[in-house]
């Protein structure tokens, strides 16, 4: 285990203890079930042996009474097994969640999904901020269950600006409110433990469109229909009755039966097809929205946020665990239906494939039109719940202060890049509107993971998430950075086209957008030094006409003279060293020209080994 803030370390103490009390439980419920396997087995024996000697040796009631008694035990014991088996799989998906969440506060991510279907290297700043992918924001917050909300998650951390003071804020006391409700997350995260794969919304979003589409018989929601169907059923049993009683003849509930099971096949086949063919496919993941819905209904909330999704999902009668839950039961009744002896019985006997396409047609009547609605409410919450969870594992981190001007304001106080966790060392730092600030500084001295520190707090501000400093006061303005631009040679574009086109890329974004602040790393690396020097001057004189503030890290000194023709917009500050026997990093930022550089020193150690 590595060494962890206090704080964390408490966190890490209160999963391990809730690891270790859920181990002991489900070793009790293991050691359950080895008796009602036992239990079981000698019910059935016994039940078997009763038949046997009742049949062959001692025919009085009692030894049938046994029977079953005996019977009606194995039942009770096999229900008991199965509620248990069910008990233990929550028990270990309960517990999978907090060992996860160990493995975080450790470093270890590899448990949680990183969106790398997310990865965009034109996106406004999310590829250069490390948003999605491998050892990502994305990855470092992600708990979501359903793709829905992974990408409701994606969208939040990829639309940074799109936001108002209101919206940011009410997201954010919503987070707050389900960061104190550890319960409530970790059953709602255990649901994607349970299923072992994220359930897919879009397959479910495309059943709930093929599901209005499906024709179902005019019977199925005819009242006369319903009226013949009972009565027929009941009088089906009523002959059945009399013919065991010999007041009618056996011929009689045959032929009615008989009649049952033919018109089922000529009418009800090919609709229950239908809906098995469109439902059926996603009805494991269907039915996961049962439990989802269930752990909502369960919470108390005051965030407005919160309040808002629990009224989408709860409205009226038709609401979204009715329906869900009315789903599930038809569900499992079709599947059920499915084999081959049990269709014949209850169709025979109760006509089942009609009361199935019945409850079909008044459960797509009563519910199906909101659908999309409720998804969409549980994918919102599932985001928030993983929000939630950071602002949970990261009890150090602050909220941040929305400034409500329309100016870009930056100010911070002790910030530091919430990757580097305790080895970071905080800077304080404010940008002003419609100002240049030019931070040079020798190679790995920290001007890069500085200037994704600006980024990545911002980031996480606007998504009402915690930030990574002692203070922080932003506005609310568009960010794009340029870091990390690559060529790509199978498109016939070098790695100066592709700067190129990344800095045309922001200036139509520029332009679009009222107040933008935007993160260079060395601008026009790709071409030579006098070359780069005179396009980066004509590129920041050029930008500096727009509403556009920018931070501009690079290791050509001679771009720090700007500040000498514009001191009213530009100014210089740096990351500097010491190079004495070593090179030590403070890592530090300071207002002026860095003085020194490591490359020739550290190549000349690098040398001394040839």
């Amino acid at each position: 285990m590595a060494e962890l803030h206090p704080l964390k370390n408490s966190i890490y103490q209160q999963y391990e203890d809730n690891v270790n009390v859920h181990t002991d439980e489900i070793s009790r419920c293991e050691k359950k079930a080895k008796w009602f396997v036992i239990g079981q087995l000698a019910a059935f024996i016994l039940a078997i042996s009763c038949i046997a000697i009742y049949a062959m040796y001692y025919g009085e009631t009692v030894v049938i009474v046994l029977a079953i008694f005996f019977v009606l035990a194995y039942i009770t014991l096999r229900r008991m097994d199965v509620a248990n088996g069910d008990k233990m799989k929550r028990l270990k998906a309960v517990r999978s969640v907090y060992v996860n969440e160990m493995a975080y506060l450790n470093g270890d991510f590899k448990a949680f999904r990183d969106g790398k279907q997310y990865v965009n290297p034109c996106h406004a700043y999310s590829f250069d901020m490390d948003v999605f992918g491998e050892q990502s924001l994305f990855q470092r917050i992600n708990r979501t269950v359903t793709s829905g909300g992974s990408d409701y998650l994606a969208a939040q951390l990829g639309s940074a600006s799109t936001r108002t003071r209101r919206e940011i804020e009410d997201q954010r006391d919503a987070i707050n409110e389900l960061a104190d409700d550890v319960s409530l997350r970790t059953s709602f995260i255990a649901v994607g433990q349970l299923r072992g794969d994220i359930i897919n919304t879009d397959e479910i979003m495309g059943v709930v469109e093929k599901a209005k589409s499906i024709s179902l018989p005019l019977f199925a929601s005819s009242y006369a229909a319903i009226v013949v169907a009972v009565a027929s059923v009941v009088g089906f049993l009523s002959s059945f009755v009399a013919a065991l009683m010999d007041a009618v003849p056996s011929n009689v509930p045959f032929l009615w039966g008989l009649l049952h099971l033919l018109f089922m096949i000529v009418l009800c086949s090919r609709p229950l097809r239908s809906i098995n063919k469109t439902v059926g496919a996603v009805s494991k993941q269907m039915s996961m929205y049962v439990y989802l819905m269930e752990i909502i209904s369960q919470g108390h909330y005051s965030a407005k946020d919160n309040v808002d999704i629990l009224s989408r999902l709860s409205l009226g009668e038709g609401n979204a665990l009715s329906s869900f839950t009315e789903l599930k039961r038809l569900m499992d009744s079709l599947d059920r239906n499915g084999n081959p002896l049990y269709r014949i019985f209850c169709n025979t006997f109760f006509l089942n494939d009609f009361f199935l396409i019945r409850r079909f047609s008044k459960w797509k009547t009563s519910y199906l039109a909101r659908m999309g609605e409720w998804i969409e409410a549980v994918s919102k919450f599932d985001a928030l719940v993983s929000m939630a969870t950071f602002r949970y594992n990261e009890p150090y981190a602050k909220d941040v202060e929305i400034d409500e001007g329309d100016k870009v304001v930056y100010s911070a106080e002790a910030l530091y890049h919430p990757f580097l966790g305790e080895k970071a060392v905080p800077n304080d730092f404010c940008i002003s509107d419609s100002h240049y600030y030019i931070v040079t500084g020798a190679n790995m001295a920290g001007k890069s993971t500085f200037l994704r520190a600006i980024g990545v707090n911002y980031i996480l501000a606007m998504c009402g998430m915690p930030i990574f400093a002692k203070w922080l006061r932003v506005s609310i303005f568009s960010l794009f950075s340029s870091m990390r631009t690559t060529d790509d040679l199978a498109h016939g574009i070098s790695y100066f086209n592709a700067e190129l086109l990344r800095l045309k890329q922001l200036i139509s974004e520029c332009k679009e957008n009222r107040h933008t602040l935007i993160i260079l790393d060395e601008i026009l690396k790709g071409t030579n030094s006098a070359d780069k020097l005179s396009g980066s001057r004509m590129f920041l004189e050029s930008i500096a006409k727009l509403p556009v503030t920018g931070i501009i890290a690079t290791h050509d000194l001679e771009l720090s003279k700007m500040s000498a023709d514009h001191p009213d917009r530009f100014h210089n500050y740096c990351f500097e060293i010491e190079l004495t026997d070593n090179v030590t990093y403070s890592y530090k930022i300071t207002s002026g020209v860095a003085r020194n550089q490591n490359a020739t020193y550290l190549l000349r150690g690098l040398l001394r080994n040839i």
